[in-house]
Protein backbone atom coordinates (compact mmCIF):
# COMPACT_ATOMS: atom_id res chain seq x y z
CA UNK A 1 0.00 0.00 0.00
CA UNK A 2 2.95 2.29 -0.62
CA UNK A 3 1.74 5.87 -0.79
CA UNK A 4 -1.90 4.85 -0.29
CA UNK A 5 -2.62 6.79 2.88
CA UNK A 6 -0.89 9.87 1.52
CA UNK A 7 -3.10 10.05 -1.52
CA UNK A 8 -6.32 9.11 0.24
CA UNK A 9 -5.77 12.04 2.57
CA UNK A 10 -4.62 14.36 -0.14
CA UNK A 11 -7.30 13.66 -2.76
CA UNK A 12 -10.12 13.59 -0.19
CA UNK A 13 -9.52 17.30 0.31
CA UNK A 14 -6.36 19.06 -0.76
CA UNK A 15 -4.95 20.80 2.34
CA UNK A 16 -4.50 24.52 2.08
CA UNK A 17 -1.07 25.66 0.91
CA UNK A 18 -0.26 27.11 4.31
CA UNK A 19 -0.72 23.79 6.12
CA UNK A 20 2.29 22.43 7.99
CA UNK A 21 2.92 19.04 6.46
CA UNK A 22 4.32 16.33 8.75
CA UNK A 23 5.44 13.28 6.81
CA UNK A 24 5.23 9.85 8.42
CA UNK A 25 7.49 7.03 7.24
CA UNK A 26 6.04 3.78 8.62
CA UNK A 27 5.01 0.22 7.82
CA UNK A 28 1.38 1.24 7.44
CA UNK A 29 0.04 -2.31 7.10
CA UNK A 30 1.68 -3.45 10.34
CA UNK A 31 2.92 -1.82 13.55
CA UNK A 32 3.30 1.57 11.93
CA UNK A 33 -0.46 1.83 11.42
CA UNK A 34 -0.97 2.74 15.07
CA UNK A 35 1.71 5.42 14.75
CA UNK A 36 -0.23 6.91 11.86
CA UNK A 37 -3.38 6.81 14.00
CA UNK A 38 -1.58 8.64 16.81
CA UNK A 39 -0.30 11.28 14.39
CA UNK A 40 -3.81 11.88 13.00
CA UNK A 41 -5.26 12.20 16.50
CA UNK A 42 -2.55 14.66 17.50
CA UNK A 43 -3.06 16.75 14.35
CA UNK A 44 -6.81 16.87 14.91
CA UNK A 45 -6.31 18.13 18.45
CA UNK A 46 -3.72 20.74 17.49
CA UNK A 47 -5.94 22.01 14.66
CA UNK A 48 -8.97 22.16 16.97
CA UNK A 49 -6.95 24.55 19.14
CA UNK A 50 -6.18 26.84 16.22
CA UNK A 51 -3.17 25.08 14.72
CA UNK A 52 0.41 26.31 14.96
CA UNK A 53 1.16 29.92 14.03
CA UNK A 54 -2.37 30.01 12.62
CA UNK A 55 -1.66 27.07 10.30
CA UNK A 56 -3.21 23.61 10.41
CA UNK A 57 -1.15 20.43 10.58
CA UNK A 58 -1.65 17.86 7.82
CA UNK A 59 -0.31 14.32 8.08
CA UNK A 60 1.03 12.69 4.92
CA UNK A 61 2.38 9.14 5.00
CA UNK A 62 4.35 6.66 2.95
CA UNK A 63 4.71 2.94 3.61
CA UNK A 64 8.38 2.05 4.15
CA UNK A 65 7.67 -1.65 4.88
CA UNK A 66 9.74 -1.27 8.08
CA UNK A 67 12.89 -1.07 5.98
CA UNK A 68 12.78 -4.73 4.97
CA UNK A 69 13.71 -3.64 1.45
CA UNK A 70 16.17 -0.76 1.42
CA UNK A 71 15.11 0.45 -2.05
CA UNK A 72 11.39 0.49 -1.12
CA UNK A 73 12.08 2.36 2.12
CA UNK A 74 14.42 4.89 0.53
CA UNK A 75 11.92 5.58 -2.24
CA UNK A 76 9.13 6.04 0.31
CA UNK A 77 11.19 8.54 2.28
CA UNK A 78 12.21 10.42 -0.85
CA UNK A 79 8.56 10.65 -1.94
CA UNK A 80 7.61 12.15 1.40
CA UNK A 81 10.09 14.92 0.83
CA UNK A 82 9.91 15.53 -2.93
CA UNK A 83 6.33 14.58 -3.86
CA UNK A 84 4.34 14.95 -0.64
CA UNK A 85 6.32 18.07 0.28
CA UNK A 86 6.66 17.19 3.96
CA UNK A 87 8.03 20.02 6.08
CA UNK A 88 9.17 17.54 8.76
CA UNK A 89 9.68 13.77 8.72
CA UNK A 90 8.74 11.34 11.50
CA UNK A 91 9.92 7.73 11.28
CA UNK A 92 8.39 4.86 13.26
CA UNK A 93 10.69 2.08 12.07
CA UNK A 94 14.27 0.84 12.14
CA UNK A 95 15.76 3.69 10.18
CA UNK A 96 19.17 2.65 8.99
CA UNK A 97 21.86 5.25 8.50
CA UNK A 98 20.66 5.86 4.96
CA UNK A 99 17.51 7.58 6.23
CA UNK A 100 19.64 10.08 8.08
CA UNK A 101 21.62 10.64 4.90
CA UNK A 102 18.52 11.26 2.79
CA UNK A 103 17.10 13.81 5.22
CA UNK A 104 20.49 15.47 5.59
CA UNK A 105 20.79 15.77 1.82
CA UNK A 106 17.35 17.43 1.62
CA UNK A 107 17.89 19.46 4.81
CA UNK A 108 14.75 18.05 6.43
CA UNK A 109 14.34 17.49 10.17
CA UNK A 110 13.96 13.75 10.90
CA UNK A 111 12.51 12.66 14.26
CA UNK A 112 12.52 8.98 15.19
CA UNK A 113 11.85 6.85 18.23
CA UNK A 114 12.40 3.18 17.48
CA UNK A 115 16.03 2.25 16.95
CA UNK A 116 18.37 2.72 19.95
CA UNK A 117 21.72 2.24 18.24
CA UNK A 118 24.33 4.75 19.29
CA UNK A 119 25.59 5.47 15.76
CA UNK A 120 22.69 7.77 14.94
CA UNK A 121 23.19 10.28 17.72
CA UNK A 122 26.98 9.89 17.61
CA UNK A 123 26.83 11.19 14.05
CA UNK A 124 25.29 14.41 15.37
CA UNK A 125 28.30 14.91 17.64
CA UNK A 126 30.87 13.88 15.02
CA UNK A 127 29.50 15.93 12.11
CA UNK A 128 26.96 18.39 13.46
CA UNK A 129 26.56 20.43 10.29
CA UNK A 130 25.59 17.34 8.29
CA UNK A 131 23.49 15.44 10.84
CA UNK A 132 21.94 18.19 12.99
CA UNK A 133 18.63 17.37 11.29
CA UNK A 134 18.26 14.15 13.30
CA UNK A 135 16.44 13.86 16.68
CA UNK A 136 15.31 10.84 18.71
CA UNK A 137 12.39 11.10 21.18
CA UNK A 138 12.20 7.59 22.63
CA UNK A 139 14.38 4.50 23.12
CA UNK A 140 17.58 6.29 24.07
CA UNK A 141 20.84 4.68 22.96
CA UNK A 142 21.66 1.19 24.17
CA UNK A 143 24.18 2.41 26.74
CA UNK A 144 21.62 4.73 28.34
CA UNK A 145 19.06 1.92 28.38
CA UNK A 146 21.53 -0.43 30.06
CA UNK A 147 22.25 2.11 32.78
CA UNK A 148 18.49 2.40 33.22
CA UNK A 149 18.40 -1.36 33.79
CA UNK A 150 21.17 -0.98 36.37
CA UNK A 151 19.22 1.72 38.21
CA UNK A 152 16.19 -0.56 38.28
CA UNK A 153 18.15 -3.52 39.58
CA UNK A 154 19.62 -1.35 42.34
CA UNK A 155 16.06 -0.47 43.30
CA UNK A 156 15.07 -4.15 43.32
CA UNK A 157 18.02 -4.95 45.59
CA UNK A 158 16.81 -2.30 47.99
CA UNK A 159 13.31 -3.81 48.01
CA UNK A 160 14.36 -7.43 48.45
CA UNK A 161 17.87 -7.55 49.86
CA UNK A 162 18.77 -10.06 47.12
CA UNK A 163 22.33 -9.78 45.81
CA UNK A 164 22.89 -12.99 43.80
CA UNK A 165 22.05 -12.09 40.25
CA UNK A 166 22.09 -13.82 36.88
CA UNK A 167 21.35 -12.35 33.49
CA UNK A 168 19.94 -13.82 30.30
CA UNK A 169 20.23 -11.62 27.21
CA UNK A 170 20.36 -12.09 23.42
CA UNK A 171 23.63 -13.06 21.80
CA UNK A 172 23.25 -9.93 19.69
CA UNK A 173 23.42 -7.65 22.76
CA UNK A 174 27.09 -6.90 22.21
CA UNK A 175 26.98 -3.49 23.94
CA UNK A 176 24.99 -4.65 26.97
CA UNK A 177 26.96 -7.57 28.46
CA UNK A 178 30.26 -5.70 29.11
CA UNK A 179 28.40 -2.93 30.96
CA UNK A 180 26.51 -5.44 33.10
CA UNK A 181 29.71 -7.35 33.86
CA UNK A 182 31.52 -4.20 34.94
CA UNK A 183 28.78 -2.28 36.73
CA UNK A 184 26.71 -4.90 38.56
CA UNK A 185 29.49 -5.76 41.08
CA UNK A 186 29.86 -2.04 41.80
CA UNK A 187 26.22 -2.04 42.89
CA UNK A 188 26.85 -4.84 45.38
CA UNK A 189 25.65 -7.75 43.25
CA UNK A 190 27.34 -11.13 43.03
CA UNK A 191 27.07 -12.05 39.36
CA UNK A 192 26.51 -15.82 39.46
CA UNK A 193 25.12 -16.56 36.00
CA UNK A 194 25.83 -15.05 32.59
CA UNK A 195 23.45 -16.41 29.96
CA UNK A 196 23.18 -15.62 26.26
CA UNK A 197 20.52 -17.06 23.96
CA UNK A 198 20.49 -17.40 20.19
CA UNK A 199 17.92 -15.78 17.93
CA UNK A 200 16.31 -19.14 17.18
CA UNK A 201 15.76 -20.00 20.86
CA UNK A 202 12.19 -20.79 21.92
CA UNK A 203 12.87 -23.17 24.84
CA UNK A 204 14.49 -21.58 27.89
CA UNK A 205 14.43 -24.63 30.19
CA UNK A 206 18.21 -25.12 30.08
CA UNK A 207 18.76 -21.44 30.86
CA UNK A 208 16.47 -21.60 33.87
CA UNK A 209 18.16 -24.78 35.06
CA UNK A 210 21.59 -23.13 34.85
CA UNK A 211 20.40 -19.97 36.59
CA UNK A 212 18.80 -21.98 39.39
CA UNK A 213 21.92 -24.14 39.82
CA UNK A 214 24.01 -20.98 40.17
CA UNK A 215 22.00 -19.88 43.19
CA UNK A 216 20.68 -16.76 41.47
CA UNK A 217 17.96 -14.96 43.41
CA UNK A 218 17.29 -12.47 40.61
CA UNK A 219 17.21 -13.23 36.89
CA UNK A 220 17.54 -10.10 34.78
CA UNK A 221 16.50 -10.70 31.20
CA UNK A 222 16.01 -8.94 27.89
CA UNK A 223 13.49 -10.68 25.60
CA UNK A 224 12.75 -8.76 22.42
CA UNK A 225 10.70 -11.21 20.32
CA UNK A 226 6.94 -11.73 20.95
CA UNK A 227 7.02 -15.55 20.75
CA UNK A 228 10.01 -15.71 23.08
CA UNK A 229 8.25 -13.44 25.58
CA UNK A 230 5.37 -15.90 25.94
CA UNK A 231 7.48 -19.07 26.12
CA UNK A 232 9.94 -17.54 28.61
CA UNK A 233 7.21 -16.41 31.01
CA UNK A 234 5.31 -19.70 30.82
CA UNK A 235 8.51 -21.66 31.51
CA UNK A 236 9.29 -19.54 34.59
CA UNK A 237 5.81 -20.05 36.03
CA UNK A 238 5.38 -23.74 35.13
CA UNK A 239 8.66 -24.74 36.76
CA UNK A 240 8.02 -22.40 39.73
CA UNK A 241 11.56 -21.14 39.35
CA UNK A 242 12.94 -20.00 42.73
CA UNK A 243 14.08 -16.60 41.47
CA UNK A 244 12.41 -13.30 40.71
CA UNK A 245 12.34 -12.07 37.11
CA UNK A 246 13.08 -8.42 36.34
CA UNK A 247 14.00 -6.98 32.97
CA UNK A 248 12.80 -5.87 29.58
CA UNK A 249 10.39 -8.49 28.24
CA UNK A 250 9.02 -6.68 25.23
CA UNK A 251 5.58 -8.22 24.85
CA UNK A 252 4.99 -8.39 28.61
CA UNK A 253 5.62 -4.66 28.82
CA UNK A 254 3.90 -3.54 25.62
CA UNK A 255 0.91 -5.82 25.13
CA UNK A 256 -2.11 -5.17 27.41
CA UNK A 257 -3.43 -8.62 26.49
CA UNK A 258 -0.25 -10.40 27.60
CA UNK A 259 -2.05 -11.76 30.68
CA UNK A 260 -4.39 -13.72 28.41
CA UNK A 261 -1.61 -14.77 26.05
CA UNK A 262 0.17 -16.45 28.97
CA UNK A 263 -3.02 -17.72 30.66
CA UNK A 264 -2.22 -15.57 33.67
CA UNK A 265 1.28 -16.98 34.08
CA UNK A 266 2.82 -13.53 33.77
CA UNK A 267 1.70 -12.76 37.35
CA UNK A 268 4.65 -11.31 39.36
CA UNK A 269 6.81 -10.77 36.26
CA UNK A 270 8.41 -7.29 36.39
CA UNK A 271 9.30 -5.64 33.09
CA UNK A 272 10.08 -2.28 31.56
CA UNK A 273 6.81 -0.61 30.64
CA UNK A 274 5.25 2.78 29.99
CA UNK A 275 2.57 4.87 31.69
CA UNK A 276 0.18 4.52 28.74
CA UNK A 277 0.22 0.72 28.99
CA UNK A 278 -0.05 0.83 32.79
CA UNK A 279 -2.79 3.43 32.68
CA UNK A 280 -0.80 5.48 35.17
CA UNK A 281 -1.10 9.30 35.17
CA UNK A 282 2.61 10.05 35.01
CA UNK A 283 1.88 13.48 33.54
CA UNK A 284 -1.27 15.53 33.04
CA UNK A 285 -1.18 14.44 29.38
CA UNK A 286 -0.92 10.67 29.85
CA UNK A 287 -4.47 9.56 30.55
CA UNK A 288 -6.19 12.13 28.29
CA UNK A 289 -4.16 10.76 25.38
CA UNK A 290 -4.76 7.14 26.38
CA UNK A 291 -8.51 7.73 26.68
CA UNK A 292 -8.77 9.69 23.42
CA UNK A 293 -6.82 7.08 21.47
CA UNK A 294 -8.88 4.25 22.94
CA UNK A 295 -12.12 6.05 22.12
CA UNK A 296 -11.08 6.88 18.54
CA UNK A 297 -9.26 3.69 17.56
CA UNK A 298 -10.52 1.06 20.01
CA UNK A 299 -7.17 -0.01 21.43
CA UNK A 300 -4.73 1.00 24.16
CA UNK A 301 -1.76 2.95 22.71
CA UNK A 302 1.67 1.41 23.14
CA UNK A 303 4.96 3.15 23.91
CA UNK A 304 6.01 4.05 20.39
CA UNK A 305 2.50 5.23 19.59
CA UNK A 306 2.69 7.69 22.47
CA UNK A 307 6.06 8.87 21.17
CA UNK A 308 4.61 9.67 17.73
CA UNK A 309 1.73 11.50 19.38
CA UNK A 310 4.14 13.51 21.52
CA UNK A 311 6.10 14.59 18.45
CA UNK A 312 3.04 15.87 16.57
CA UNK A 313 1.04 17.13 19.55
CA UNK A 314 3.66 18.76 21.75
CA UNK A 315 7.31 18.66 20.66
CA UNK A 316 7.13 20.01 17.10
CA UNK A 317 4.35 22.56 17.78
CA UNK A 318 6.30 23.89 20.76
CA UNK A 319 9.49 24.25 18.70
CA UNK A 320 7.71 25.88 15.75
CA UNK A 321 5.88 28.36 17.98
CA UNK A 322 9.07 29.39 19.73
CA UNK A 323 10.89 29.68 16.41
CA UNK A 324 8.02 31.71 14.94
CA UNK A 325 8.55 29.87 11.66
CA UNK A 326 8.83 26.42 10.09
CA UNK A 327 12.24 27.27 8.64
CA UNK A 328 14.51 24.29 9.28
CA UNK A 329 17.52 25.96 10.88
CA UNK A 330 15.36 27.96 13.28
CA UNK A 331 13.34 24.92 14.33
CA UNK A 332 16.53 22.89 14.93
CA UNK A 333 17.65 25.54 17.41
CA UNK A 334 14.36 25.54 19.29
CA UNK A 335 14.18 21.74 19.32
CA UNK A 336 17.61 21.77 20.98
CA UNK A 337 16.17 23.87 23.81
CA UNK A 338 12.93 21.89 24.20
CA UNK A 339 11.45 21.80 27.68
CA UNK A 340 7.87 20.61 27.52
CA UNK A 341 5.48 18.26 29.28
CA UNK A 342 4.43 15.30 27.13
CA UNK A 343 2.55 12.02 27.54
CA UNK A 344 5.80 10.21 28.35
CA UNK A 345 7.76 12.78 30.36
CA UNK A 346 7.03 15.49 32.88
CA UNK A 347 9.92 17.47 31.43
CA UNK A 348 10.90 16.39 27.92
CA UNK A 349 14.28 17.57 26.62
CA UNK A 350 17.02 16.57 24.18
CA UNK A 351 20.71 15.93 24.90
CA UNK A 352 23.51 17.66 22.99
CA UNK A 353 23.54 14.68 20.59
CA UNK A 354 19.81 15.15 19.88
CA UNK A 355 18.95 12.01 21.85
CA UNK A 356 16.10 11.93 24.34
CA UNK A 357 17.14 13.11 27.80
CA UNK A 358 16.68 10.30 30.33
CA UNK A 359 16.06 11.15 33.98
CA UNK A 360 17.63 9.73 37.13
CA UNK A 361 14.79 7.35 37.87
CA UNK A 362 15.13 6.84 41.61
CA UNK A 363 15.50 10.39 42.80
CA UNK A 364 12.91 11.76 45.17
CA UNK A 365 12.12 14.80 43.03
CA UNK A 366 10.00 13.59 40.11
CA UNK A 367 8.15 16.77 39.13
CA UNK A 368 10.86 18.02 36.79
CA UNK A 369 12.06 14.67 35.54
CA UNK A 370 12.90 13.78 31.98
CA UNK A 371 11.91 10.49 30.35
CA UNK A 372 11.92 7.91 33.15
CA UNK A 373 13.01 4.28 33.11
CA UNK A 374 9.86 2.63 34.49
CA UNK A 375 9.18 -0.96 35.53
CA UNK A 376 5.75 -2.50 36.07
CA UNK A 377 4.86 -5.78 37.74
CA UNK A 378 1.91 -7.87 36.64
CA UNK A 379 -0.47 -8.19 39.57
CA UNK A 380 -4.02 -9.52 39.29
CA UNK A 381 -4.12 -9.17 35.52
CA UNK A 382 -2.90 -5.56 35.34
CA UNK A 383 0.42 -3.74 35.41
CA UNK A 384 1.31 -1.71 38.50
CA UNK A 385 4.37 0.57 38.70
CA UNK A 386 7.12 -0.80 40.96
CA UNK A 387 10.03 1.36 39.81
CA UNK A 388 11.06 4.12 40.35
CA UNK A 389 10.41 3.68 44.05
CA UNK A 390 8.94 7.19 44.26
CA UNK A 391 6.42 6.32 41.54
CA UNK A 392 5.55 3.04 43.30
CA UNK A 393 4.92 5.00 46.50
CA UNK A 394 2.99 7.67 44.59
CA UNK A 395 0.77 4.91 43.12
CA UNK A 396 0.25 3.19 46.47
CA UNK A 397 1.69 -0.03 45.02
CA UNK A 398 4.05 -2.70 46.42
CA UNK A 399 6.44 -5.17 44.84
CA UNK A 400 5.16 -8.76 45.34
CA UNK A 401 6.77 -12.22 45.41
CA UNK A 402 5.48 -15.39 43.70
CA UNK A 403 3.46 -17.77 45.93
CA UNK A 404 5.85 -20.71 45.56
CA UNK A 405 9.03 -21.44 47.51
CA UNK A 406 12.05 -19.25 46.86
CA UNK A 407 14.65 -17.09 48.60
CA UNK A 408 11.78 -14.79 49.61
CA UNK A 409 9.91 -17.49 51.54
CA UNK A 410 11.05 -16.31 54.98
CA UNK A 411 10.98 -12.63 54.12
CA UNK A 412 8.41 -10.00 54.87
CA UNK A 413 6.92 -8.31 51.76
CA UNK A 414 9.13 -5.39 50.65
Amino acid sequence: MTGGITYVLWRAGLPPPEAIRIGLSADLDKLGKSGWQAALLAAEQVNAEGGVLGRNITIVAEDDDNWVDLAVATNALTRLITVDKADFVVSTGAIGLVQQDVCSEHKKILITYFDPRSEYTQRVLDDYDKYKYYFRVYMANTTAQTFGHLQGLAGLKNYTGFTKLGYLIPEASAETAPILDTELPKLGFELVYRGRYAGVTTDFSSNFAAAEASGAEILFTIITAPDKSVSFVKEWCDRQAPLVVWGDIYLAGNEPGFWNLTEGKTEYIATVSTPTIMGYPLTSKTLPFRDAFLEKWGTVPKAGVAAVYDIVRFILPDAIKRAGTTETEAVIKTLETTSVETVMARHFAFTSSHDVMVGESDTGELGGQHLLYMVAQWQGGTQVPVYPGAIMKEAGATYKYPPWQGPWSNKQPP
